[in-house]
């Protein structure tokens, strides 16, 4: 069945995930990244509650009681992709955004290592050797976006690797949080671990931002549009994400995830006439390898 598949979710993640960050991108103009990250979540709130409402709707189950590990790793998956999304912005104001962009890439096999540490998760030698694969493959077409880096260790660095590092750890919490009931119904345990974040986030995004720049929610209810379209896709991605992770490994499903970068050359080719040259047609092969690699991996 396509909704048990955590391809599917993983696909559907990628693809609201490259369409959410442009949104974000063009907000990030107009607000702070602290505004931009509230707007995530803010605007995506009352969608969530109708989602829950309606896998409800369509339960017989009792509902399951909370436990310490799903509040835990909850609450630190919430603020960690907080952290992660802030030095995301950061990095969109910097001129060295490839540089940054490229130790991001890396968060694909610092989440089998995590993984492997922290909670035991276990990936198989064909799986490391697929994750390693699009990590070069991810590498090279950053570099070819950019011509040619000549500084390999700045800020943008710093702020890429932290940005890797924290979704790295969001991505192993979500899925203990949502496992931790022990149910076998990833749709409804990934919704719950869900609404829970995304109520944290807003509740503590929002104080942060009065205390800081108060002003600055009139500036986003005034862009309402773009934040509601930031907000609804936020949602849609976290969906994907937080469904792929309780049906499968972090580690495979970033993997899988990667090809977000697929989708924007796509549609820079397409919509833009942008056309890729050689070192990214390279780089996209060796990305499509690594993922079928991982495909085929037990």
């Amino acid at each position: 069945m396509l909704l048990d598949s955590w391809i599917f979710w993983s696909v559907l993640a990628a693809v609201m995930q490259s369409v959410r960050t442009a949104g974000q991108k063009y907000l990030s103009e107009a607000v702070s990244p602290l505004g931009a990250t509230l707007v995530r979540y803010l605007f995506a709130a009352p969608f969530v509650v109708l989602y829950i409402l309606w896998l409800l709707d369509n339960r017989t189950s009792p509902l399951p009681e909370l436990n310490d590990t799903f509040l835990i790793a909850g609450f630190a998956a919430g603020v960690l992709q907080i952290i992660a999304t802030v030095l995301l912005l950061r990095l969109f104001a910097l001129r060295n955004f490839a540089v940054g962009s490229c130790y991001i890439r890396t968060e694909v096999l610092a989440t089998a290592v995590l993984g492997l540490l922290l909670f035991g998760e276990h990936v198989s030698g064909v799986g490391w050797v697929a994750m390693l694969i699009c990590v070069i493959g991810l590498g090279m077409i950053t570099i070819a976006k950019s011509g040619r880096l000549e500084e390999l260790w700045n800020m943008s660095a710093v702020y890429g690797l932290a940005a890797g590092l924290s979704l790295s750890l969001t991505s192993l919490f979500i899925r203990q949080a949502s496992l931790s009931f022990g149910m076998d119904d990833a749709m409804f345990t990934a919704a719950l671990t869900l609404g829970y974040m995304i109520l944290i986030q807003t509740a503590i995004c929002l104080v942060f931002l009065i205390f800081q720049n108060a002003g600055e929610l009139q500036v986003i209810l005034q862009k309402w549009r773009a934040s509601l379209f930031v907000g609804v896709t936020s949602l849609l991605g976290s969906i994907g994400w937080f469904t792929a992770f309780t049906l499968e490994r972090a580690a495979y499903v970033k993997t899988i995830g990667q090809i977000e970068f697929l989708i924007t050359l796509a549609i820079s080719i397409l919509f833009f006439k942008e056309e890729p040259n050689r070192p990214e047609w390279v780089g996209m092969v060796i990305l499509v390898v690594g993922v079928v690699v991982l495909l085929l991996a037990p």
